[in-house]
């Protein structure tokens, strides 16, 4: 079993005698250094997991001393076992390239397959003027991308099956004799730099750069190199005194999940950009789905808090109806008791067969197809609430310090790719420190880690400012910036080049890093 440090548990250090490893590695340590670590990742999400396994993963680094704290019981979370029609609300949109970092380091096949639900075909449109594009992963084999295995934009997965399955992996590579350890259930309390005082004049391991992290238990970590997983209120980038610059959108973001009309096929993404924010409808399988609804924080308090047959006629009118109707529909529900002065379902019927009244049959299964399946239901307890914020640090290394993640940055989810640029993160780091380990360097020294910033943090900007733009350009009404975009969406929709470029961007394949394999 994976080794859990609770509290006071004292942990057995590990012998190595070859000579030629004593400077970079921890193999010569005496019984009271037993708290000292080639690396400290603290965090245990998404990020933090993924990077542990990866590193445990890698041959010249597995005799590297890793501990991963995080402030909760993981224990749940390895454990989890997925239930038939029933779906955690946290889930991230994965790309091919994730996906395949994840076979590299072994943690596809701890995870359940049958829920990660992957989707080739994309319809995103404008809210205002119904521009629209269409992207079908297909076309990528008529623009250069002949040898790609699969057409697959994205997977949609909960995040607990990813980091039940990085768990897992973590405990497979203990097993096969990497020295990691979780410390769990326990924060960290304060995190200290280095004291002139405690050098020492041992050749061999010289500790007194090492940051030490002390946790609320009592116990204190060294760390050759610290690393921080710990999300957007980072306390290792404030211990490293990295400024994160940004602001707070005044949006929320809605979620939910999403039971459809049984009827209709499950297998598109789709996206609709109002201008109080997009709204988009991920497949989770089939009959499923998870929305994210991106949208003012009065509207978004309204939508967790109406009855759920009104929540769900205000998703479909949201996918279906005029942005004025929708305002009027918001209209009608009173903030303080969140009952509405008409009857939702009644409103919402009535307007869709005013739409459908002067077409033919033709026509109307035409329009049908052209929108998402019908919301029928909304799974218990699924909605909730979170706030879109920008940021970006300043630098993402210091001196035995990176930050990875929401840690070093965190962009609004319009394009669904702020977790598979933190997995971007997490690849490059633990490539660029195998490379640095197997050529004898110490990993914690900030000019390898420079290294990492130089190849992360410019496409990371890129990413951030690109979903700002749009973001910003789709949340208005104005005529001359509708009639604007509806242009560029209707040219884009016709030139099959730049939706190839597009997918290719989206679905991580566009261009490898210098350490991505």
């Amino acid at each position: 079993m994976l080794r859990c440090i609770q509290p006071q548990k004292v942990i057995q250090p590990f012998l190595r005698n070859q000579h030629a490893l004593q400077k970079r590695t921890l193999a010569s340590i005496s019984p009271d250094l037993e708290n000292a670590y080639d690396v400290v990742i603290i965090g245990g999400g998404v990020a933090g997991v993924t990077l542990a396994c990866s590193l445990a993963s890698r041959p010249s680094l597995r005799n590297s001393r890793i501990a991963l704290v995080e402030a909760m019981d993981l224990t749940g979370v390895r454990n989890w076992e997925p239930k038939p029609d029933n779906y955690s609300n946290r889930v991230v949109s994965l790309t091919p390239g994730s996906m395949s970092f994840f076979d590299q380091i072994g943690v596809t096949k701890h995870m359940a397959l049958d829920r990660a639900n992957g989707y080739r075909d994309m319809q995103v449109w404008d809210g205002v003027t119904d521009a629209r594009i269409h992207l079908d992963s297909a076309i990528l084999k008529d623009y250069g991308s002949k040898g790609l295995k699969e057409n697959t934009i994205a997977y949609m997965a909960e995040n607990l099956n990813v980091q039940s399955a990085a768990l897992k992996r973590i405990e497979e590579c203990r097993a096969n004799g990497s020295q990691i350890d979780l410390i769990q259930q326990v924060k960290v309390a304060e995190i200290e730099g280095p004291k002139e005082e405690e050098k020492k004049a041992d050749e061999d391991l010289d500790l007194h750069d090492w940051p030490t992290v002390h946790l609320d238990n009592g116990r204190k970590l060294k760390a050759r190199l610290l690393i921080g997983a710990d999300g957007i209120n980072s306390p290792v980038r404030n211990f490293a005194n990295i400024d994160s610059l940004g602001w707070d959108y005044d949006a929320q973001g809605v979620v939910a999940t999403l039971k459809l009309d049984p009827t209709r096929p499950n297998n598109t993404a789709w996206q609709r950009f109002l201008p109080t924010g997009p709204i988009a409808m991920l497949p989770l399988s089939e009959g499923y789905a998870s929305m994210v609804w991106s949208t003012t924080p009065a509207i978004a308090k309204a939508l967790k808090n109406v009855s759920s047959t009104d929540f769900c006629n205000l998703v479909n009118a949201a996918f279906r109806m005029s942005h004025i109707d929708l305002k009027y529909l918001y209209k009608q529900i009173d903030m303080q008791t969140f009952k509405p002065a008409c009857d939702i379902s009644e409103e919402y019927h009535w307007r869709e067969s005013v739409a459908k009244k002067s077409m033919n049959d033709q026509e109307i299964f035409d329009r049908e197809f052209s929108l998402p399946p019908e919301i029928i239901q909304v799974q218990d307890k699924s909605r909730a609430s979170f706030p879109f914020r920008l940021r970006n640090a300043e630098s993402y290394v210091s001196d035995r310090v990176a930050l990875v993640g929401d840690a070093a940055h965190a962009t609004h989810p319009l394009a669904g790719q702020g977790m598979n640029q933190g997995l971007l993160d997490v690849e490059c780091l633990s490539q660029l420190l195998e490379k640095g380990a197997t050529e004898g360097q110490d990993i914690g020294n900030i000019h390898l880690l420079r290294q990492y910033a130089s190849e992360r943090y410019l496409r990371n900007i890129m990413m951030i400012t690109s979903c700002d733009k749009l973001h910003r350009l789709f949340s208005t009404d104005a005529a001359p910036v509708t009639w604007a975009r509806s242009l560029g969406l209707n040219a884009v929709n016709n030139t099959g080049f730049l939706k190839a470029e597009i997918m290719k961007y989206a679905m991580g394949i566009e261009q490898t890093g210098e350490f991505r394999h």
